[in-house]
């Protein structure tokens, strides 16, 4: 162990960081009693405009009113989050001095109750101040946040357990985010009930992330081989690289996704099917909360926020949106072809677990297969055959290529580094899938 860790040099350690969980069917309705034992007097409860009107906002509300529980609404959040509806939220919670947050959504809600939590707790901080680098400055964060309690709504960013808030930064058309385990939440309540008013699409959409979740923090680059070493402590980043304690998540909700998220999608009745994707997405999001993510996610944000006219089924929204998942997996086949020439045993032994006979397969051959597979997994899902499909062509990979350069927090995570050519022949690999 290094007396006094110096940059340049790799990391020697790894941290563990999730939020509790609770998980049951109808476990929303102790949510109330949950805010009492916290003392809490004024109590923010976010969600989007849609659930607002749906049963797992419906069970919040009928248990904060059984508790007495003092709270304001804010039903604003955007569905894929800017920077201007997180500073939207800020304003709300930076003027409500609220002393705990309740968030009833997916990602997109629960990302932005981070963010209004972290800067109603740091109101003299800029947005930027915690912004990830090179985008913003990367601060650490310093402050005591108050008491936040998630309760997801999709299966999949697995964002109840994770210290990460991702949002679309508008004037460079890229997603960006902020990083840190002092944003995770307090608690993930995880009540598969919420689930089964999910539409097929979003079903789909949110279980890819899941997979990629899984499959990219698996195969991220190891926690010791990432540099710089941090001088502090409070420096390791959220996103260490692939660990001992992350693979055996990762793994675990790789084989979740295998058996249930087909079903999951084609019958929504399938409670077991739900219940058990819900539980892969918080599985996947402690994997990959300290692992983290590498090329899919960094090569996904240019994807999402660069749309043109993109609408998917199933998304009530007034604006064009690639959902996050659908942006994850379609370079997925691309992804996995190319990583897998660095520790080739890991890209085989995933592809094993997605259904494929890897009896007689060559070490040499794991990229090719991990890829097929994928593409098979996604074809039987009705997925769109590519970029090309969702509105782009290869005249737009200059830009998706510029989109995804200053997702380093991401894409150094590569087990193999990758050049801007390299990242231009992903985007054309996958302009079609099938």
């Amino acid at each position: 162990v290094p007396e006094r860790p110096t940059l340049g040099n790799t990391d020697y350690a790894f941290e563990m960081a999730i939020s509790n969980i609770r998980y049951g069917e109808g476990v929303t309705k102790e949510i109330g009693m949950d805010l009492k034992n916290l003392g809490a007097r004024r109590v923010c409860l976010m969600t989007d405009k849609n659930l607002s009107k749906l049963p797992p906002v419906n069970a919040v509300l009928n248990s904060l009113a059984k508790y007495g529980i003092n709270f304001q609404m804010y039903d604003n959040v955007r569905v894929e989050p800017t920077d201007q509806s997180f500073i939207d939220a800020i304003q709300f919670a930076r003027k409500g001095g609220f002393d705990a947050y309740v968030a009833v959504g997916g990602g997109s809600v629960i990302d932005t109750c981070k963010a209004a939590n972290l800067y109603a707790a740091s109101p003299s901080s800029e947005f930027l101040d915690y912004v990830n680098a090179p985008i913003g400055k990367g601060k650490p964060v310093t402050v005591p946040l108050k008491p936040l309690i998630a309760v997801p709504t999709t299966s999949g960013t697995g964002s109840e357990t994770t210290g990460v808030a991702i949002f679309d930064f508008k004037e460079l058309k890229v997603k960006t985010g902020i990083a840190s385990r002092a944003i995770k939440p307090t608690l993930g309540i995880i009540d598969p009930l919420h689930t089964l008013s999910m539409p097929e699409r979003i079903v789909a959409n949110s279980g890819f992330d899941v997979l990629c979740h899984a499959l990219e923090s698996y195969t991220a680059l190891p926690y010791n081989q990432r540099s710089p070493c941090p001088s502090n402590p409070i420096d390791r980043p959220a996103y260490q690289g692939s660990n001992p304690i992350s693979d055996v998540w990762a793994l675990h909700a790789l084989r979740i996704v295998t058996k249930y998220l087909k079903r999951a999608i084609r019958n929504p009745e399938d409670r077991e099917a739900r219940a058990n994707m819900h539980l892969a997405s918080a599985f996947a999001g402690i994997g990959f909360g300290n692992a983290g993510v590498h090329l899919c996610h960094g090569m996904s944000y240019p994807i999402s926020g660069l749309v043109k006219s993109y609408k998917p089924k199933d998304y009530n929204v007034d604006h064009s949106l690639v959902p996050h998942g659908l942006s994850v997996v379609l370079t997925s086949p691309a992804v996995f072809a190319f990583t897998a020439q660095i520790h080739p045993e890991r890209h085989l032994e995933a592809a094993e677990i997605l259904g494929a006979d890897i009896r007689t397969a060559r070490i040499k051959d794991a990229g090719l297969i991990l890829a097929d597979t994928l593409r098979k997994f996604l074809f039987d899902l009705n997925v769109d055959d590519g970029l090309a499909a969702i509105g782009y062509s290869k005249a737009d990979i200059p830009a998706l290529v510029k989109g995804t350069l200053p997702q380093e927090r991401v894409t150094k995570l590569s087990p193999r580094p990758q050049t801007e050519e390299d990242l231009s022949a992903l985007f054309e690999a996958s302009m079609k899938l099938y």
